[in-house]
């Protein structure tokens, strides 16, 4: 049960607050909790009006889109669901970098300026209206409330982002105070930080945590191993978003929280894109985001398959998203979620493309074949793997002392008996492992190019 001061701040508080920015928050979020119930039908046409609504709008004030129907001979009519939008090119990041101005709706006012940390290696610069972030907040709102807290209840974010880090001016400050949000910064998880984070989480007694999974499992590691508590402060649940997580990640930090873990998929560019509901299935934000999974060849693939994300966001009228390709791979459910909401469900979310790795003989694997060889190695602190080419992959190590010969021969051989016998691996040993620009963490990176494709389409062909 909610107390007085959370109900005040998720009703008085934090919709003055959207008001005063001129974001529609709360109505959309009153409609999503609606629509959720919708079954899968009636939930498909309300996706289908929508999408006809945008595209109408787009066509009318965006050149870019304009252009594009215009040279595939579609009138809007045509582009009023999935078959007709497939009838649409794919877009990506070099089609907006190319287009970016095009891509701005005439009359739009307030638009910021966004851009992605480019931990693919392609940092993005786009434009995000008012509506965007109403539809985007109010997205992530509902999915919180899922879980038995709200907007309101003490919780301590562990978060890296310049944007975020480089906003705690007063008013900020003041805000965060007032809807009893604390923020740590997962740029700077060093031994003497993390002492001091676990304290501060036992002090403030959050009811929710929101973070990237490594930070949230590196200070829960901490936590256990300095012989410190955090399952005693009835944390409901663990929100986590922005990278890959994984299954001894989530199993570290239900132990030592003593809260489940709510994995989201999104990103700046793409919008929230999907949560996690109390049954462990990723919901779709449907009304909102048209998800479509294709293969190498842009083509759809079969629900339960995998391939490439690729999404349309109809709430951003202001710098269309239209069959954008997100890198990152997944496959769709068939199957209905048991907790009885119609919104669509991803069975997998392997990653991105570069978390594959590419063997010398072509063959596709997940990052995970050589992470197991190194997650349980006491002598190694942390690690990244990168993949330079198909005959060369670095190991980047964080040790106390150097490796014994030994061990880094059994290393050296074991990735050689997946990659190949001839690749060239090289153990470096360093002090720490850096994170992305954005305060990511990610444990493999691949560079390598499959013959004849390039990465992200040799990772997406797996099945």
């Amino acid at each position: 049960m909610r107390d007085l001061y959370t109900r005040f701040a998720s009703t008085v508080l934090f919709p003055l607050h959207e008001l005063a920015k001129g974001h529609r928050t709360v109505a959309v979020r009153r409609e999503l909790e609606r629509t959720q119930w919708l079954g899968p039908d009636a939930l498909a046409e309300y996706q289908r009006e929508r999408l006809a609504a945008f595209v109408r709008d787009a066509y009318a004030r965006v050149p870019y889109v304009r252009a594009l129907l215009d040279s595939h001979g579609l009138e809007p009519t045509q582009v009023q669901d999935l078959a007709g939008l497939q009838r649409l090119p794919l877009l990506d990041k070099a089609g907006i970098r190319s287009n970016t101005e095009a891509l701005k709706a005439r009359g739009a006012t307030g638009l910021a300026r966004f851009n992605t940390g480019g931990s693919s290696g392609e940092p993005l610069v786009f434009f995000i209206g008012k509506e965007r972030v109403a539809h985007d907040v109010a997205a992530k709102w509902r999915a919180t409330r899922w879980w038995g807290v709200d907007i309101g209840d003490p919780e301590i974010v562990v978060w890296g982002s310049p944007i975020e880090l480089g906003a705690q001016d007063r008013i900020r400050a003041l805000r965060d105070g007032l809807l009893r949000t604390r923020l740590l910064p997962a740029f700077e998880l060093s031994p003497e930080n993390l002492t001091r984070f676990v304290g501060e989480i036992r002090r403030f007694r959050p009811r929710m945590l929101f973070g990237y999974p490594s930070s949230l499992a590196l200070i829960a590691d901490h936590a256990e191993q300095s012989g410190m508590r955090l399952d005693d402060l009835d944390i409901r649940a663990a929100f986590v978003t922005s990278e890959r997580l994984y299954d001894h990640q989530r199993e570290c930090i239900e132990r030592v929280f003593g809260c489940p873990v709510a994995n989201g998929y999104g990103g700046r560019d793409a919008g929230f894109i999907a949560h996690a509901c109390p049954a462990g299935r990723l919901h779709i934000t449907a009304e909102d985001i048209v998800v479509e999974i294709v293969d190498a060849d842009g083509e759809a693939v079969a629900p339960g398959e995998s391939g490439e994300i690729v999404v349309t966001h109809l709430a951003t009228g202001d710098f269309p998203f239209i069959r954008y390709r997100t890198g990152d791979v997944g496959a769709l459910d068939p199957e209905p979620c048991p907790c009885g909401r119609g919104l669509p469900v991803l069975r997998r979310l392997d990653g991105r493309s570069t978390d594959f790795i590419i063997a010398a003989d072509g063959t596709v694997m997940h990052g995970l074949a050589l992470i197991y060889v190194l997650r349980d190695i006491p002598a190694i602190h942390q690690f990244k793997i990168v993949q330079e080419s198909l005959s060369h992959t670095r190991v980047l190590v964080s040790t106390a002392e150097p490796l014994p010969e030994g061990l880094a021969a059994e290393i050296m051989a074991q990735f050689r008996r997946r990659l190949g016998a001839d690749v060239r691996v090289n153990i470096e040993r360093v002090s720490e492992i850096p994170r992305e620009p954005s305060g990511k963490y990610r444990y493999v990176v691949s560079r390598a190019q499959a013959p004849g494709a390039a990465p992200a389409a040799a990772a997406i062909s797996r099945t």
